[in-house]
């Protein structure tokens, strides 16, 4: 029986029988007038979490026609910066790429959260044109908060020579939060042309080996394994699973290395040692990087010990799920149909609403959302597969 917040999700069809894609929703009122619409928008920024939510979901369910220009204008000048940032990432939802001019312009919003999805959007969607802008972007860009979502989108267009120097000179430049993001990001699209500087961080025992080793173990260059190997003679042993999950990428010993970051995992979510929550971390970090390297075991482990771990240990496995969610949604979609086989997912989908609320990533929970709307409209009505989507889209609260 699902908890009473969950809501049924209706269908109804046109005037021609047919279904259309915004008229599915509890609270869906047909027809709305833009004025209607005007006002939902501006609840988008409201102070009450539910009025937010229904705000949303309204506004995905409405006539893309109507409602795009109303959020096209709110991005550009809402009184309201929340509102101006939740505009924009629902424009995203609606219309993908073909909102690329809307981004264009908030690439030098005065919006920290306009501008950090614009930089999403860029990375999802690379363009040379945006290139020059986004090296500008590197000296100018002041919020901690939005550089990480700027090397992303940069490390997505790495094709010249400057932007490959700009992105491994900040391997070392700023502080750890932002090093360490260049470093994933270098890691997630393969930066073979980093692979130096990567070795000497990960050979030193330093806050940045594990992101290290694991950007070396994406990249998949080979030079990477005597680091590996001193990593595993001298590293402590909490910090093991990162090193099983580097050699795994490398395509070294992978089914022991994971059956060996699983007993881990499971160890260290169970136990109370004040000390297993750094090999915990360092388990669901490694198992994370798998998964989202398309790694189902790697994946239905972090989903087994999440659903059943006790507090405190279902954040940091939740999280890490969220994060394979992010980066490769496809994969997490599939672990969702194959767990319908022995009925609807809800533990599973559970755990990722949880990872959404810890990680409060507004613009990739929308990509996780379009995935799923896209599963529901391609399904064969009353299928397994439309029941998941649809699932899905209520228990995340979309």
């Amino acid at each position: 029986m699902f908890p009473d917040r969950r809501r049924t999700l209706l269908r109804i069809t046109d005037g021609a029988g047919r279904v259309a894609p915004w008229l599915f929703c509890a609270a869906m009122v047909a027809g709305q007038a833009p004025a209607t619409l005007q006002d939902t928008v501006g609840r988008l920024g409201d102070f009450d979490y539910t009025v937010r939510m229904e705000a949303s979901r309204t506004i995905r369910r409405a006539d893309p026609a109507v409602v795009a220009p109303i959020l096209r204008d709110a991005a550009a000048g809402h009184s309201d910066s929340y509102v101006q940032f939740r505009s924009v990432v629902l424009l995203y939802g609606l219309e993908g790429e073909r909102a690329r001019s809307v981004f264009d312009d908030a690439l030098d919003h005065s919006n920290d959260r306009v501008r950090a999805a614009a930089y999403e959007y860029f990375e999802q969607f690379p363009s040379a044109a945006v290139v020059p802008t986004l090296l500008a972007a590197l000296d100018s860009e002041t919020s901690e908060f939005v550089q990480p979502y700027l090397v992303r989108a940069l490390a997505a267009s790495d094709e010249t020579a400057e932007v490959r120097r700009r992105l491994t000179r900040d391997i070392d430049q700023g502080q750890g939060y932002f090093r360490g993001a260049v470093i994933e990001a270098l890691g997630d699209f393969r930066a073979v042309y980093a692979v130096d500087p990567l070795l000497r961080i990960a050979a030193d025992e330093g806050p940045l080996r594990d992101d290290a080793l694991l950007a070396l173990g994406k990249i998949g260059d080979r030079r990477a394994l005597d680091t590996l190997s001193r990593a595993q003679t001298e590293a402590d042993e909490r910090f093991q699973p990162v090193v099983s999950a580097a050699a795994c990428l490398l395509r070294v010993d992978c089914e022991n290395q994971v059956g060996y970051i699983i007993e881990a995992l499971n160890y260290a979510a169970q136990s109370s040692d004040d000390q297993a929550q750094e090999l915990l971390r360092n388990a669901t970090t490694g198992l994370g990087a798998l998964a989202s390297a398309g790694d189902r075991r790697a994946l239905t482990a972090l989903f087994e010990a999440g659903i059943s771990a006790p507090d405190p240990a279902r954040a940091p496995i939740a999280i890490a799920l969220g994060m394979v969610a992010f980066r490769n949604p496809t994969v997490v979609r599939e672990a969702l149909h194959d767990a319908s086989a022995t009925g609807l997912p809800v533990d599973e989908l559970l755990l990722l609403r949880d990872a959404f609320d810890l990680l409060d990533e507004d613009f990739a929970e929308e990509r996780f959302y379009v995935l799923m709307r896209g599963d529901y409209w391609a399904a064969d009505d009353d299928s397994t597969s439309q029941v998941v989507a649809e699932r899905a889209i209520a228990i995340l609260e979309f």
